[in-house]
């Protein structure tokens, strides 16, 4: 297909460039009037609209709060890619909707038929004050997932009001949280409840296709498009009021905004490999903002452990090494500041002024690629470690200890 080119010469000099930044990165913060936190980078917010006629929505900065992506320096043009009208083929059955047509098998309208009823809008009303986000159903009793800067807010006495996409509406308790994955548990009371399949993220490809569902700005039910961009990307999350996420995470160019928080990240299986948990964005500034199709998102093989854990006891551990880092080391890799007594790292041999550079043989290129590599294992698993000691590399297993969220 030829693309029509406008009329008249080109324009003289130089093309123009995109700008090389700084970008701003933000967590996919939920859609709100006012906003559950302050932050520089949010305009003020537009009233809350509803209906298909309450007109365009523009302007909206994605997200509050800030976010670092420690894994490189971005610059440069940045490329759109066009979505595909289907997925690759599944083994599912055909999907029939009152109303309309068969659906083909693994397109993304079926997929998006099939998890649409699982898929829901989180209402969150709190003393810091009210937000909008998206969550999914994992367990026909009512157990849902989200992110915890979407219900987290609600812990000091706040309200969840679920939103089904059939217009059922159902008060939410939230079950629990862990911080530093940015991940919550609300229950619903209900029975039979639709469900969505959980995949695996360890399967994914740099190239696959995925599916987001939420409520971006509000607007329940929303389905974009994408492939998986990057995976392992190295995320820190937080706006220094509450403790930081590190995320491991997969990166994707389907569409997230603020209000994508907590919703599933699904593969060609309409099975969920990762919550979308934050997005990019050029600023501000630039005049640019929202979706620029950069988002974030948790892998699944990590939410399945914490989820588990806060659904049995309320609370979630984290993996820890057992190690304070020097977070003003300029060199490659992590600096040992010094070594918890009876942890891992010192039964091991770790010592203050080692220079951690690997994790299971991938290198470590800072302190905050060492704490997301760690917290991608879970408690109790035992990693191979190389140190730099002396100008020399050692390479030594580390069983992982746990503290509580």
């Amino acid at each position: 297909m030829s693309i029509p080119t406008p009329p008249g010469p080109p324009p003289s000099g130089p093309a123009p460039q995109p700008p090389a930044g700084p970008y701003v990165y933000a967590e996919a913060r939920p859609y709100a009037l006012p906003p559950l936190d302050a932050a520089a980078d949010r305009p003020p917010t537009p009233p809350r609209r509803t209906g298909l006629g309450a007109g365009p929505i523009i302007g909206i900065v994605a997200g509050a709060g800030v976010l670092a992506l420690m894994s490189g320096v971005i610059g440069g043009a940045v490329g759109y890619v066009v979505a595909r009208e289907t997925l690759p083929t599944s083994t599912v059955t055909t999907t029939t909707v009152a109303g309309a047509p068969s659906l083909q098998p693994g397109s993304i309208a079926d997929i998006a038929a099939r998890v649409q009823p699982a898929v829901v809008q989180l209402n969150v009303e709190a003393a810091a004050g009210s937000g909008t986000g998206s969550g999914f159903v994992i367990s026909s009793d009512g157990y849902i997932v989200t992110n915890n800067h979407v219900a987290g807010p609600a812990a000091s006495g706040g309200t969840i009001v679920v939103a089904f996409s059939d217009g059922t509406k159902l008060d939410g308790t939230l079950v629990g949280t862990n911080a530093g994955y940015d991940l919550a548990v609300v229950k619903v009371a209900g029975t039979d409840l639709p469900t969505v399949p959980l995949g695996s993220s360890e399967a994914l490809s740099v190239g696959d296709a995925v599916i987001a569902v939420g409520s971006p700005l509000g607007l329940a039910g929303t389905v974009t498009t994408g492939i998986v961009s990057a995976l392992d990307r190295p995320v820190t999350a937080g706006d220094g009021s509450t403790e930081t996420a590190f995320i491991n995470a997969i990166q994707t160019d389907a569409a997230i905004n603020p209000g994508n928080s907590g919703g599933p990240l699904l593969n060609g299986n309409g099975e969920v490999v990762g919550v979308n948990s934050a997005i990019a964005t050029l600023g501000t500034e630039s005049g640019q903002s929202g979706s620029i199709g950069l988002g974030f998102s948790i892998p699944i093989d990590t939410v399945k452990r914490v989820v588990d854990e806060i659904i049995a006891t309320g609370s979630s551990t984290t993996p820890v090494i057992g190690v304070s880092l020097d977070m003003t080391f300029g060199g490659s890799g992590a600096r040992v500041e010094e070594v918890t007594s009876g942890s891992g790292a010192e039964a091991a041999g770790i010592q203050a002024g080692d220079t951690i550079t690997a994790i299971d043989g991938t290198p470590v290129e800072d302190a905050t690629g060492l704490i997301v590599a760690i917290r991608s294992n879970a408690p109790g698993d035992s990693v191979t470690v190389t140190v730099e000691r002396g100008g020399q590399a050692l390479d030594v297993p580390v069983t992982l200890g746990s503290s509580s969220s």
